[in-house]
């Protein structure tokens, strides 16, 4: 990354005339200024304001970007990398990028720009296709929840495949047979969980049906309209499998205003514990992720990578549980 230094030094001025001339101060001959602002140019340099503004809190700075901070696991986790922070003296600079790749570029480079100290963020796809260039930015990097391709980095997340696999075997072994599933798009998470779900099937000799599978935005309304499909066709489904909170949101929300009873009629099981899957009626079946682990353990790995860049590289793969409920079909 180019330092106001390396600008002085390219320029032939001291480090006080290039500040003076990115402050836009006065006692710097114009051809000085002009000479010097070609050179910032041709060098890439980028002003560190937060630096310049915090300098004190530089070093204590971490970022922290989440794909949908509605969605409730990362509102977890977000907590959870805040708790673990702030107990180490740090703050967190968060963002959401809504798996928008516009939106998750720019985030990067205001990271970058401003010299955090270090970022734990999920990836859309397109990064988790693509993630060298993002790598070759110099910064310390945690993934979670999400995996990149062909590069080294510390990462930690869940089995998903492993977790999706159990979920639906449940279903089976309590006697679903045309079992539905909604996943998420734009992230390796939908992906994997979607390879969990077709194991389980193949392992019982139970053929997937492409109609009852639903790739979808990870959002409740998506959920809502992907059941509502579901529930129109001509064999119906005897089990809805949903890759995220939000999707189960919508889906228990679609079966309610259909009259559909649970589990009676439609099992229903989803990822993730939110707060309101106690509170309906009937509570839901979830595989629940270690959210808060998943939280503390990356700053922990992010503030080793921070220490010691020459360490080597970590992938931390969590268990999930299964917490058997009413709305499968099973009373506990």
């Amino acid at each position: 990354m180019v330092s106001i230094k390396d600008v002085a030094r390219v320029a032939g001025v001291s480090t006080a005339t290039v500040s003076r001339v990115l402050s836009n101060k006065p006692h710097v001959r114009e051809q000085v200024r002009n000479h010097v602002l070609c050179v910032i140019k041709e060098m890439g340099y980028r002003p560190n304001h937060l630096a310049r503004s915090l300098r004190t809190q530089k070093a204590n700075i971490l970022g922290l970007i989440v794909s949908d901070i509605q969605n409730p696991f990362f509102s977890q986790v977000s907590r959870a990398v805040e708790d673990t922070a702030s107990q180490k003296g740090m703050s967190i600079f968060l963002c959401n990028t809504d798996e928008d790749p516009e939106k998750e570029d720019r985030y990067l480079k205001v990271m970058r720009d401003e010299r955090v100290s270090g970022i734990i963020f999920s990836p859309t796809q397109k990064l988790s296709n693509n993630f060298i260039d993002i790598k070759n930015y110099g910064l310390p990097m945690v993934i979670i929840d999400r995996r990149v391709k062909a590069v080294e980095i510390d990462s930690i997340q869940v089995d998903n495949i492993k977790a999706a696999k159990m979920a639906v075997k449940h279903l089976i072994n309590h006697g679903c047979k045309r079992i539905a599933a909604l996943f998420g798009t734009g992230s390796t998470t939908g992906k994997d969980r979607h390879e969990g779900y077709i194991k389980a099937l193949e392992e019982h000799d139970l053929q997937p049906k492409t109609e009852l599978v639903k790739f979808v935005e990870a959002k409740k309304a998506e959920g809502y309209k992907a059941v509502k499909k579901l529930l129109n066709l001509p064999k119906p489904p005897d089990a809805i499998f949903t890759s995220n909170g939000l999707l189960s949101a919508g889906a228990f929300e679609a079966l309610g205003q259909s009259s559909i009873k649970i589990p009676e009629e439609i099992a229903l099981i989803t990822f993730d514990e939110t707060p309101w899957s106690t509170l309906v009626n009937p509570p839901l079946t979830v595989i629940a992720q270690p959210t808060y682990d998943i939280g503390k353990k990356a700053v922990q790995l992010l503030v080793k990578r921070i220490q010691d860049p020459t360490c080597p590289f970590q992938q931390i793969t969590l268990k999930s549980k299964l917490v058997v409920r009413q709305s499968c079909g099973c009373i506990t």
